[in-house]
């Protein structure tokens, strides 16, 4: 399956920063007002994933890898209670499970009174995203976590230090990122130890007319079609009804998504919409544009 394109434009990406979080450390952890910044969604998520915390699927025989930490709301501080946090990832040969009903290398838990979280997973493999040219995503696990009332929405990816392929990667590559670039270490039964803190960053409200008057479903030619539809807050989008992409409200009917791709709504006569996708691959920049030809309900 082809991804994407993937943002890589310096500009771009610095900001991104700041839109979507500074980055102001202390002894190796988050202090103030310092959000965790954001990174793409990616293709392959599925929402509905089981509530559970270990991921690896049922006689699983590989080494574990244990994703831990806490989650704080935006003051950096304030440990974030019983809030969702979910993860992705592929297996040892590169593939996500999109089809079984058992969503293998997929789970979410609830975070404790200390805003804790704990995930048994095991180390992701790099996989081929460009045959021709020879480029890899290097390891990574996807992370979403809900925000709830004053928190926004979180979508982001961690990476691990010393993948040979975070260099040409958009996304690892992103000054973004740097902060998610993750050492490792083993415990005392040789398995894999990963900690990862998460601050979350102050919701921007928007209200629930103004996504109805945007979701629907939008031709943007050539028999493709674009969903926007709302999750939490945020907008998410389906290109031809595959899940791609989750979008932050950027005022005046723009959203943006963690790596630069800028969403423009435009409100005309007569209760029309159209929407122009903006998207930069290579220093080359690519704009998609469409009109809403199916309205969803206000009712969000």
């Amino acid at each position: 399956m082809e991804r994407r394109a993937f943002v890589k434009n310096t500009s771009l990406a610095a900001a991104a920063i700041a839109v979507f979080g500074s980055i102001k450390w202390a002894n190796g952890k988050p202090i103030g007002d310092s959000p965790t910044t954001t990174d793409i969604l990616g293709p392959y998520y599925r929402p509905g994933a089981p509530i559970r915390s270990n991921i690896n699927p049922e006689g699983f025989t590989g080494v574990p890898l244990h994703l831990s930490g806490t989650i704080f709301k935006d003051d950096g501080k304030t440990r974030f209670q019983n809030c969702l946090v979910e993860i992705w990832q592929c297996n040892h040969k590169g593939e996500y499970d999109n089809l079984s009903d058992d969503y293998n290398y997929r789970g979410a838990t609830r975070t404790g009174e200390d805003g804790s979280y704990h995930f048994i997973s095991t180390y992701p493999t790099a996989y081929m995203i460009d045959l021709v040219n020879n480029k890899y995503r290097p390891s990574h696990i996807h992370m979403r976590v809900e925000g709830g009332t004053g928190e926004r929405d979180l979508i982001t990816q961690v990476y691990f230090k010393g993948d040979p392929h975070l260099e040409t990667d958009p996304s690892s590559s992103s000054p973004a990122a740097i902060n998610r670039i993750l050492g490792t270490s083993t415990n005392s039964k040789g398995e894999i130890v990963v900690g990862f803190d998460v601050v979350m960053n102050k919701e921007f409200p928007l209200d629930n007319a103004v996504f109805g008057m945007l979701t629907g479903l939008y031709d943007s030619g050539n028999d493709s079609r674009i969903e926007f539809f709302r999750k939490g807050d945020l907008l998410y989008t389906k290109w031809n009804g595959q899940i791609e992409d989750a979008l932050y409200y950027q005022g005046n009917n723009s959203f943006e998504d963690g790596m630069g791709e800028k969403v423009q709504f435009e409100l005309a006569e007569g209760g029309a919409v159209r929407v122009s996708i903006t998207s930069t691959e290579n220093g080359i920049s690519k704009t998609t544009k469409g009109t809403r030809i199916l309205k969803y309900s206000e009712k969000v």
